[in-house]
């Protein structure tokens, strides 16, 4: 998926062939706010008015404009990938959870 970025926003692309346009909406919030542009330029405008718009409105309403996680997902592996992973964290001294949080935190870490 091809995103834009803007003060810390993430907006997802897509686009509709038989309208001819562009169009996304503001990932990581608890609110549906949509943008659309006939050209990259006007979605990526657009798509910056739409994040003004919403720290706008945030501001008003006095809510907090990133949306909130609980901390806890459920992830799916295959028998193979969880046994290696249960290996891994016994012989690193780790929990399986712990082993895969560190996993993605220095994951993360290297794409930032």
């Amino acid at each position: 998926m091809n995103t834009l970025h803007y003060k810390g926003f993430i907006g997802s692309v897509e686009f509709s062939e038989p309208d001819g346009v562009f169009f996304g909406k503001i990932e990581g919030i608890n609110a549906l706010v949509n943008f659309e542009g006939e050209s990259v330029k006007e979605l990526t405008q657009a798509f910056h008015e739409a994040v003004e718009d919403y720290l706008i409105l945030c501001e008003e309403e006095g809510i907090e404009p990133k949306k909130s996680y609980s901390g806890s997902i459920n992830l799916e592996l295959t028998p193979d990938i969880q046994s290696r992973v249960a290996m891994l964290a016994k012989r690193t001294g780790l929990t399986i959870n712990a082993f895969i949080r560190k996993a993605l935190e220095d994951r993360i870490a290297t794409m930032l």
